[in-house]
Parts: C-alpha cells; structure tokens; sequence
C-alpha cells in the first residue's frame, strides 16, 4: 500500500510545492516513487491553479528539482486520503487542527510539523520567503531538503507490522504536534 504524504504552507506557491518537489527528487534518488502518493495544498485559495514562484522554481531547478505541481486549497477530504500532513508553520498547523475539529475531530492522517524531522537546522518552522531575496529561497530550500529526508528515512523505518495492525483495526492516527 502507498504512503501518501502532503505538504501544507499558507498559499501553495513557495514552501509546499517546493518541499513536494524535494521528497520526489528524494524518491527519484532512492527508487522508491512507486511506493508514494505526494501533493501539496495551502489553507488559502488566492494562488489555486498556479504554478509555483518563478523565483522558487528557479532556486530548485539549480539543485536538480523540478516544482511541477499547481496551487490548490487544502480540503476536509485531504484529512483522510493522506496518510502524512507535514505543515510548514505554526500558523498552518493551527489551521489544520482547525480544519480537524470543523470534519469531528478526527483525521487518519498524521498532522505535524514538517521542521520535527530536521536533523541539521535548530528551526522549528520553514520561514516563508515570498517577500525576500534570492537567500531565502535557498535557505527555505536547504530546510526542506534536511527535512525531507528525515521523514522519508522515518517513513522508511515505520514498521509494516504495525501499520498492518492500524489498518486492520480501523484506528485513526490521532492529531498531534510535536513542536509547532
């Protein structure tokens, strides 16, 4: 069974699209795409059916990556075909939460912050680098690919016992959030 992962920012044209093209270049690197589902979303809507910054695209094309994916809003139904929401901030964290309490409060995926599987950085949310210079979308960049590879080496270390277990049962990952 595919894992299904989503990335979550404020308008899906900077942080998550860029952090859903790093985990399919992570996924190209270690032939594992045939065992993924991955998409990215935003708690706003201004940006849907758009491409991601050109400043972005540009900052992942010079490290190999390509962002081809277009804004959309993140919806209730994304709380239970995903099994991973990673959030960017703490900001889209809470609006994630919120979205969980409007469905009943329940969500099959896991919902935290993307940052909790850094291993390289003392940061706990991706800054938004929309309204600065080229360095931050490189620095966004670098956040992301440490990131990244955490949750897929933690993703990769899930034991399938386990998630056969949760799947056989029917139970639902509960909401947490390790650090916002």
């Amino acid at each position: 069974m595919k894992k299904r992962v989503l990335f979550v920012c404020l308008g899906n044209i900077c942080r998550s699209p860029a952090a859903e093209g790093v985990f399919l270049h992570l996924l190209e690197q270690s032939q594992a795409c045939d065992r993924f589902v991955v998409d990215s979303a935003g708690t706003g809507s201004w940006h849907v059916g758009k491409a991601a910054d050109a400043r972005m695209r540009a900052a992942a094309s010079r490290r190999g990556i390509h962002l081809a994916s277009k804004a959309r809003q993140l919806e209730r139904a994304d709380l239970n075909r995903f099994d991973h929401i990673l959030t960017m901030d703490a900001s889209n964290l809470s609006q994630v939460q919120a979205l969980v309490q409007e469905a009943g409060g329940s969500s099959v995926a896991r919902i935290e912050p993307l940052l909790s599987y850094r291993s390289r950085f003392d940061l706990s949310e991706v800054p938004d680098p929309y309204y600065g210079g080229a360095e931050g979308f490189e620095h966004v960049l670098d956040l992301l690919e440490d990131a990244c590879s955490g949750l897929l080496q933690a993703i990769d270390d899930e034991t399938p016992s386990a998630a056969a277990d949760q799947a056989s049962s029917g139970t639902l990952w509960r909401n947490r959030s390790t650090r916002a």
